[in-house]
């Protein structure tokens, strides 16, 4: 089932140009209201000026150590939680002996399930969150350097790469669904022109990906996205649908 994502969780791909029309439109008019996410969108950019700039700054000698001792300090809990529980009334034992075991059954399927939702949303805000902070670390690098091409067939592809971090930013949108016989694979190639994969990219809801490739990525001088049978190939079998540059 396609879910829209969080308009909180979309301050990335908004400063990297990787939301759609319509999302981008939205997000516009969310963050004339949001403060949290126009502090990021703000956070993001000037990592981004620092591309022009060229220039890496060493942080205080003492700084490491300030930040340690006041993560110890931090109380780690859920703050909605702990005033569920402060606020919470506990009936008296005899009154659960009235209730229908079904009907206590049913109560504590629901809070399962709205607990596992719960879970759910909140792992996969902190991955977007992770993913943000991994793309703002990329573009904060002297050496990151962005690149764009298009996909045959439809779509365009960006590559934001930092060869002193060995991480890289993959944004891809507007791609066209496939067949379920077949998938997108992404490829980093080096000078030898050897292909290496990176990952698969489901072609029936391909539309839009931001992938963060850690590790694999100095050497390498071009980013591949080629269309290959259901599975993935070990190497590429069909003529690159986008073939860019990275040096």
């Amino acid at each position: 089932m396609t879910t829209t994502p969080d308009v909180h969780t979309l301050t990335g791909p908004y400063v990297l140009d990787a939301l759609p029309g319509d999302e981008r439109l939205e997000f516009e008019q969310h963050v004339v209201d949001c403060a949290a996410c126009g502090t990021e969108v703000n956070e993001l950019r000037e990592a981004a000026v620092k591309l022009a700039s060229g220039v890496a700054t060493v942080p205080p000698s003492q700084l490491k150590a300030r930040v340690l001792a006041a993560v110890s300090q931090v109380r780690q809990h859920h703050p909605i939680l702990e005033s569920e529980i402060d606020g919470m009334v506990v009936a008296p034992r005899r009154s659960l002996c009235r209730w229908p075991s079904l009907t206590l059954a049913a109560a504590a399927m629901a809070v399962a399930l709205a607990g596992g939702i719960a879970l759910d949303q909140y792992r996969d805000n902190t991955a977007i969150s992770r993913q943000n902070h991994q793309m703002a670390a990329v573009l904060a690098e002297p050496d990151a350097r962005t690149v764009h091409g298009k996909v045959s067939g439809g779509g365009q592809a960006t590559v934001v790469a930092s060869t002193r971090r060995d991480t890289a930013v993959v944004v891809l949108k507007g791609l066209q669904p496939l067949s379920s016989k077949q998938t997108y694979q992404l490829w980093l190639i080096d000078s030898t022109q050897t292909a290496h994969s990176i990952g698969l990219v489901d072609g029936r809801t391909a539309g839009e990906l931001t992938k963060v490739i850690a590790g694999g990525v100095a050497g390498k001088v071009a980013f591949g996205l080629t269309v290959e049978p259901e599975g993935g190939s070990a190497k590429p079998t069909h003529h690159p649908a986008a073939l860019i540059p990275m040096v």
